[in-house]
């Protein structure tokens, strides 16, 4: 277990430090944990998470498209026209992205949202660093406020048999729903003053972009009703959402070819995936499995028992913090699911209700990510959108707006939970 932890940590550090060939890293050492047997061979497809790969893979496409189409450019439009100064225009594009985001997965609602900040962004001649910034932790912090918001939240709803209204009134009292949106009403006061400097007026302009093909928006918004739809639908295939991204994003190449007239017009919204952030999260999925595989979280899981010593709430207090501290640098997944029996167990022992644990459990595995760039794949995607658009993101550019808006959002939640479930 000692090595599995020594290279995880060189991993993470080296990501830290060259943030340029984090895919490499990230690669490479997924090979090591598998040529050293730390992962063996018949786990490794277990430990990718598919359902992820094929979705970033199907929105990103379809995005292309959208972008395509014109109808990002017409939302830049009537947000600049609608918004004061710019730095309104960042505080409500993030606002806009938490609101998708408590219903789709997070790294949907970045390629749906970054466009548009894209656009305004070079409409204002602006750096759009901190705006996609701003609209990747905003989609991290609604991910828990629902039941199909993330995947941690369809876990636990799974686990502890709670339906999609549990997530907004549980035992009679105001659920989750309500903690996160406490959180997100303080964040938007963090992202106000961090863009406080950003204070140009919008000019208003009453020609608005014309929209050349509204399909890509349709199927758009197909994708969000039909990834809500799936998540009612018991003992699916684990690869649903990521089928339906694909599915949809293969109807809009169709399209695009019979519109072109031409099937060479396809080329173009495939090589816009970023296979670059696949092979990120590729590389991801495989390290977290092989730590997995040498009992890392497992241990971790035991020494959260060990350190409580029976107070519940130094138990609850360790469980969040713990959890917002492990999941900055890992994959919240795999810690959930470990963590789930685990907080049953405890509960169990010490004769109470596991519920506050639950939540404060989901709260901060999923709030945690926000602290650094990879911690979340939503935040990588951003990275990725930014990269791609010839933007060096720096950590320190990811410091600043992550973790003032993780201490805002998870200090309001941690204190709701205990004052409402203790």
């Amino acid at each position: 277990m000692e090595y599995a932890i020594i290279l995880f940590a060189a991993t993470y550090v080296l990501m830290l430090t060259f943030t340029k060939f984090r895919t490499l890293i990230a690669l490479v050492s997924a090979l090591l944990f598998i040529i050293s047997g730390m992962l063996p061979t018949g786990q490794i497809f277990a430990s990718i998470d598919f359902n992820v790969l094929l979705m970033i893979a199907g929105t990103m496409g379809l995005v292309t498209l959208f972008i395509d189409s014109k109808a990002p450019a017409l939302l830049a439009d009537i947000v600049m026209f609608k918004v004061p100064n710019v730095q309104m225009a960042a505080v409500a594009l993030a606002l806009f992205a938490g609101i998708i985001s408590a219903f789709i997965d997070n790294v949907a609602t970045v390629l749906m949202i970054a466009p548009v900040a894209l656009e305004i962004c070079k409409k204002l001649k602006t750096n759009p660093v901190p705006f996609i910034i701003g609209i990747a932790v905003s989609s991290n912090l609604q991910g828990a406020a629902t039941l199909v918001g993330d995947t941690t939240a369809i876990m636990l709803g799974s686990y502890a048999n709670m339906s999609f209204l549990d997530f907004f009134w549980y035992q009679g009292k105001p659920s989750i729903f309500f903690a996160v949106e406490l959180g997100a009403i303080f964040s938007v006061f963090i992202l106000a003053y961090l863009f406080r400097h950003d204070k140009a007026a919008i000019e208003k302009n009453s020609d608005k972009t014309v929209v050349t093909d509204f399909v890509p928006s349709v199927l758009l918004l197909l994708t969000i009703v039909f990834l809500i739809i799936a998540s009612f639908i018991p003992n699916k295939p684990a690869i649903t959402n990521g089928m339906i991204c694909v599915f949809l994003f293969i109807i809009g190449l169709i399209h695009t070819c019979i519109k072109n007239k031409k099937l060479s017009a396809s080329i173009a919204p495939i090589k816009s995936i970023d296979f670059e952030t696949i092979g990120l999260l590729l590389g991801l999925f495989i390290i977290i499995g092989g730590i997995t595989n040498m009992g890392v979280i497992d241990a971790v899981a035991s020494l959260l028992s060990k350190v409580s010593g029976g107070n519940v709430f130094l138990l609850y207090t360790v469980i969040v913090w713990v959890s917002v501290l492990i999941s900055a640098f890992i994959d919240n997944i795999p810690y959930v699911a470990t963590l789930l029996p685990v907080v049953t167990g405890l509960a169990n022992t010490l004769g109470i209700d596991p519920t506050i644990l639950y939540f404060g459990l989901l709260s901060g595995a999923t709030l945690g990510g926000n602290c650094t760039p990879i911690g979340a794949s939503a935040n990588i995607t951003g990275i990725g959108i930014l990269r791609k658009e010839g933007y060096n993101v720096k950590n320190s550019d990811f410091f600043r707006i992550g973790i003032p808006f993780t201490l805002a959002a998870i200090i309001p939640a941690y204190i709701y939970f205990w004052v409402i479930y203790a």
